[in-house]
């Protein structure tokens, strides 16, 4: 029921916009013919390729109608049968294959599922419906240098050409939001650990030619700035040019006080305007990438002060939520609210860290369902409710998942949250020797559930920043290749999962730091992990014979660290909750 009500909705409210993206797509096919392209291609990213962007450049969601996070839109002028202006495409992955179906449906867009047998690539698919010596524009600005390059020999080797257009949206989007222009604020360094004048000058001793930074969570990691320009990230838009004698922040005046000017002249930064940025030396990879995930002593203590923070709120909000279900009439939007509520009683919370993911029943296997006032739907006393959410507190950023049993649950469930919870422990308690690559540990979160011949196909994990951004890169566990050795200092989270379509979902999820083990007997040292995450999972719904002696004596050590670390800091009543949801299984 949950699902048809979803469905019925979305569907219904494409009907009704439909017209409005058939008209921008037939507009900017217009624009095209304007400037000699045969397609124009819209990434969700932005200059400084971020993940969550201002809303000036979501762009690709203006466009296509799809509002998911990760997604490609394609326009071409060659008719189609049934598209008479001719043929669009949207490539996205898995975490939004069922989202774009709803949200696509009705409109000139063909689905296109990444990762899946039989989808083509994006030059593929162009080649297979543009003529031979066709022209694909790009706003080159809002594509990576790799990128560009790939896309560029794909296509040349088809007999396609690669042309930067610019950005069509500056004219085709009447009301296009403006560029943020919200102020800019100092992280202190008992927050820092590290001076921004020492950040700039390791920077110049890994590139002593000169870079420019253009991510944001760089510049601002960087100069130990903070912003609010884009949406959960605390960062601002910016570039940061840093040469062997001058480093230059290039920014909106309207965005500096007078105290962070002051503050950057003694750290030895210049301030220019944005627009003056070079952008042509803009690189893909920068220093800062690797010293950003090596979190500093300073950056440790805080996250696991800012772990205590969010464990309490956790606490809080489990105890409360069974009961207020039982009671009646809750939704996924009011117990996110909820949540939020006991967050931001906390010391230093300065927000979420990214949109809460509340999916009750069949909406927990949308991967990444963010719950509005459209899908929202009651709660009641029965089966499991996934909740993935996290904080922004100035001295740490918190990611985790929990799934709660609500009551009667099925052996299916049952097994599901079973095997998950044996994936995450395996891999979050693994001991592993340097040169490790997350990619190669990966396997460890799996290999049960394939026994049942079940998979899930997004990350197991990825890097959590220091009051920055919740998804850090570049070391992640996933199941491709990603050479980036794991070492101590670098966070990373912990988050098996199984989706299980118009059904359940069931994935836990800690934040984890890297840190050391031992020399080894050979080719140490070994290092292994420290779950910062301080919060119950809960057992009612564990198949305890599922697992094995040491995974109960790993997941009985964690429970009992959870209730030492935060019992002081909790009232008698929850910490009575607290003893019994960490009892040993």
């Amino acid at each position: 029921m949950v699902g048809f009500i979803l469905r019925t909705f979305v569907g219904r409210k494409n009907r009704q916009t439909m017209q409005t993206i058939s008209e921008r797509v037939a507009a900017l096919r217009q624009w095209m013919v304007g400037r000699g392209i045969q397609a124009f291609v819209t990434p969700s990213t932005d200059p400084h390729q971020g993940e969550y962007v201002p809303d000036h450049w979501k762009v690709r969601a203006w466009i296509s109608g799809f509002t998911g996070s990760a997604g490609t839109a394609v326009v071409t002028n060659v008719s189609n049968e049934g598209h008479s202006g001719g043929q669009a495409a949207l490539w996205t992955d898995n975490r939004y294959f069922l989202q774009a179906a709803e949200q696509l449906a009705g409109t000139p867009y063909a689905l296109m599922k990444i990762g899946l047998e039989g989808t083509p690539a994006i030059e593929e698919w162009l080649a297979g419906v543009l003529p031979a010596g066709a022209r694909v524009g790009v706003d080159a600005k809002c594509w990576s240098c790799a990128a560009l390059r790939d896309m560029e020999a794909a296509l040349r080797q088809t007999g396609m050409a690669l042309s930067d257009v610019g950005d069509p949206y500056n004219d085709l989007w009447v009301d296009r939001p403006a560029l943020p222009a919200a102020p800019v604020e100092i992280h202190p360094l008992q927050f820092a650990g590290e001076s921004a004048r020492s950040k700039i000058e390791r920077i110049r001793q890994e590139a002593p030619g000169g870079v420019l930074i253009s991510a944001l969570d760089e510049v601002a990691w960087t100069l130990n700035l903070r912003g609010s320009d884009v949406t959960y990230n605390p960062v601002f838009v910016s570039y940061l040019h840093i040469t062997p004698t001058r480093a230059t922040l290039y920014v909106d005046d309207r965005k500096l006080s007078l105290a962070v000017r002051d503050y950057l002249r003694g750290e030895g930064v210049e301030a220019a305007p944005y627009e003056e940025a070079p952008v042509g030396e803009r690189v893909d990879v920068t220093p800062v990438r690797l010293m950003k995930c090596l979190k500093n002593a300073t950056e440790i203590e805080g996250y696991r002060s800012a772990m205590v923070k969010d464990g309490i709120a956790m606490v809080k909000w489990m105890k409360w939520v069974v009961g207020a279900v039982e009671a009646g009439g809750q939704t996924e939007l009011s117990l996110s609210a909820r949540l939020e509520a006991f967050r931001a009683e906390q010391p230093l919370f300065r927000g979420l860290s990214f949109g809460s993911i509340m999916g009750y029943g069949p909406h927990a296997a949308i991967v990444h369902y963010e719950p509005t006032a459209e899908t929202d739907v009651p709660v009641e006393p029965r089966g499991l409710l996934l909740i993935d959410s996290g904080g922004q507190y100035s001295d740490g950023t918190t990611d985790i998942t929990r799934t709660i049993p609500l009551g009667p649950l099925t052996d299916e469930e049952r097994r599901d949250y079973t095997l998950v919870l044996r994936g995450f422990i395996d891999i979050g308690r693994t001991v592993f020797p340097r040169g490790t690559y997350g990619s190669q540990l990966d396997v460890l979160a799996r290999s049960a559930m394939w026994q049942y011949g079940t998979n899930y196909l997004h990350g197991t994990g990825h890097g959590v920043g220091s009051y920055l951004n919740v998804h850090e890169g570049p070391h992640q566990f996933r199941m491709n290749y990603m050479p980036t050795p794991l070492l101590p200092g670098m966070t990373i989270t912990d988050e098996p999962g199984i989706y299980i379509a118009g059904s359940h979902g069931v994935r836990h999820e800690n934040t984890m730091l890297v840190v050391p083990h031992s020399e080894g007997r050979t080719f140490g040292p070994y290092y292994t992990f420290e779950h910062l995450t301080l919060c119950p999972i809960p057992t009612e719904a564990i198949v305890r014979d599922m697992l094995t002696g040491e995974e109960v004596a790993w997941f009985n050590q964690y429970h009992r660290t959870v209730y030492e670390r935060l019992a002081p800091h909790l009232d008698e009543e929850h910490r009575t909750w607290l003893l019994n949801a960490t009892k040993p299984i």
